[in-house]
């Protein structure tokens, strides 16, 4: 089996001999002979944790540390670049799992007395941003349900569920067991009790109240005949009313429809649309992070993230100096 200090330096390394690099070497091809003895690991395997503690070895000869002095704090280090790096999850994570080995092996055969990497935590993540819809694919959502002629009451089901969640925010669970009725003394706002059975108070658009109101007319077709129903949106299934999966397909169905990916679309991802569209006009932060029902801004933050996001596409995508050398139509003033 190959030596792993006879790997050609890395990006962390300062030169192949490096007392640092060697010492690890020597250890790292110890290991990788336990792997092999005692685990029986195969020889792709081997290859795996061979390449990934070579990588650590580049970093730590970058630091003139051997493997007996390296603590803590260093390692942290080494991890949190994983991440910083742009690595896949797995990746990072393959190396962390072979760090770990590798510390314990050393702990185990007494070339270190203690085993730092027990101490170390995956590397944090970025949180993803949300998936959102443009004004113009909500407004092609909601022209598309409004086009449902041959079901005048499925039409008007729809065009409501769709208001109502891009005028509030609703998280589907709240959209689809909203009471009937739906209206309190006060038509132009919804009370929702949400997580926690913690209650909010959500402006309603014009549109949406008046969406509602016409959908109000077709209510009953969705009942069996002389039946009752607490929900604005009953259904004849056990729950009795309109169920989130439900919903979530007739989305997809309506996206196909108006010629979007249905894979873009989701209740959640009109929740989305909804705040970042607000924010994008201007909304306050706060007053966003309430009507989503958010107990920490943190959270409603994420869509000023997606803001910028947008604008830095838009960026890159028109501004001449963002353009590759050569291919600009002129020098920008």
């Amino acid at each position: 089996m190959a030596r792993a200090d006879r790997r050609p330096p890395d990006r962390h390394s300062p030169g192949r001999h490096s007392p640092a690099r060697h010492s690890l070497g020597r250890h790292i091809e110890s290991f990788l002979e336990m792997l092999s003895a005692e685990r029986g690991l195969a020889k792709n395997s081997l290859l795996a944790y061979q390449t990934d503690l070579a990588d650590f070895a580049g970093f730590l000869a970058a630091r003139e540390e051997t493997p007996q002095q390296v603590g803590i704090d260093a390692l942290r280090l080494y991890v949190q670049g994983l991440a910083d790096a742009g690595l896949k999850p797995t990746t990072a994570a393959r190396r962390l799992s072979a760090l770990r080995q590798f510390f314990r092996f050393l702990a185990q055969e007494g070339i270190r007395k203690d085993d730092p990497a027990a101490l170390l935590d995956a590397p944090k993540r970025a949180r993803p941003l949300p998936k959102i819809l443009s004004e113009d694919e909500v407004d092609r959502l909601l022209a598309e349900a409004r086009r449902l002629r041959d079901d005048p009451a499925e039409a008007a089901r729809l065009t409501a569920l769709l208001e109502l969640l891009y005028a509030t925010g609703l998280r589907v669970s709240e959209l689809v067991s909203l009471r009937w009725p739906p209206f309190g003394d006060d038509p132009r706002f919804l009370v929702i009790r949400g997580k926690g059975g913690k209650e909010r108070l959500v402006p309603l658009s014009q549109p949406a109240r008046e969406a509602v109101e016409d959908y109000a007319g077709w209510r009953k077709d969705f009942l069996q005949p002389k039946q009752s129903s607490p929900w604005l949106f009953p259904s004849r299934g056990e729950s009795g009313h309109l169920t989130r999966q439900r919903f979530g397909q007739l989305l997809k169905e309506l996206a196909v429809a108006a010629g979007i990916a249905p894979a873009k679309v989701s209740p959640h991802v009109l929740r989305h649309a909804f705040a970042s569209h607000l924010l994008a006009r201007g909304a306050d932060l706060r007053a966003v992070q309430k009507m989503l029902g958010h107990a920490d801004i943190s959270t409603t933050q994420i869509y000023t993230h997606v803001l910028e996001a947008r604008k830095q596409a838009l960026v890159q995508a028109h501004h001449p100096l963002a353009r590759p050398s050569g291919k600009g139509t002129g020098t920008a003033r």
